[in-house]
């Protein structure tokens, strides 16, 4: 239990690191900050917001299976868990093809053309939001990546029934971890899609 919360805390210190830097950027650089916002999916953004809120449920609902000794309903927890963080995955993979497709993945090929521009903000701060977007996004999927494969092997020994009241802190234990990587996100929607939004 220690050994989680000490790794949560690392965690933490981690992403606060990442949206100081974010929000330093932001006051310098507030045009950009809020055009490149503008070119953020916010239906999808919200959709994802939505869906990781309802895993919060099941992996909860999850935890206090085991502690009844509820094996089966404990599998279809952990079950649609694994399901929404998928969907989630799945819906941040478009959302990601759609900025390849439109340059606004930092590096050579990068080039704003969009309509929505707020002021008249620089390629180079445009780079740099996008940037900021896809180091804070990318590093939260692929905790939900690591999640996810921690699920299948959780789900793996439910169903060989190793779970019981007196022998589930690996459930407790995971609960806390992505019941964190939810909070980041309810963090990072607002900062990238909500923040910068002009009428």
């Amino acid at each position: 239990m220690l050994g989680m919360w000490l790794f949560l805390g690392q965690e933490i210190m981690f992403f606060g690191g990442l949206f100081a830097s974010y929000m330093v950027y932001r006051m310098k650089y507030p045009d950009a900050w809020a055009t490149g916002s503008e070119q953020l999916d916010l239906w999808l953004g919200g959709f994802n917001t939505v869906v990781l809120l309802l895993s919060s449920v099941t992996m909860a609902s999850s935890v206090w299976c085991v502690q009844k000794g509820k094996n089966r309903e404990l599998v279809w927890g952990l079950l649609a868990t694994l399901f929404l963080g998928c969907v989630f995955l799945f819906v941040k993979y478009f959302e990601y093809k759609a900025k390849f497709e439109h340059h606004l993945v930092p590096g050579a090929s990068f080039n704003f053309t969009g309509e929505r521009v707020i002021g008249s903000p620089t390629q180079g701060q445009l780079e740099l939001f996008f940037c900021l977007y896809f180091i804070m996004t990318g590093m939260h999927a692929l905790h939900m990546i690591v999640g996810a494969g921690i699920l299948v092997w959780l789900i793996v020994l439910a169903m060989r029934g190793y779970f019981n009241p007196k022998r589930y802190m690996k459930i407790e234990l995971f609960g806390f971890y992505w019941h964190f990587v939810d909070i980041v996100w309810v963090f990072l929607f607002p900062l990238l899609y909500l923040l910068h939004r002009h009428a």
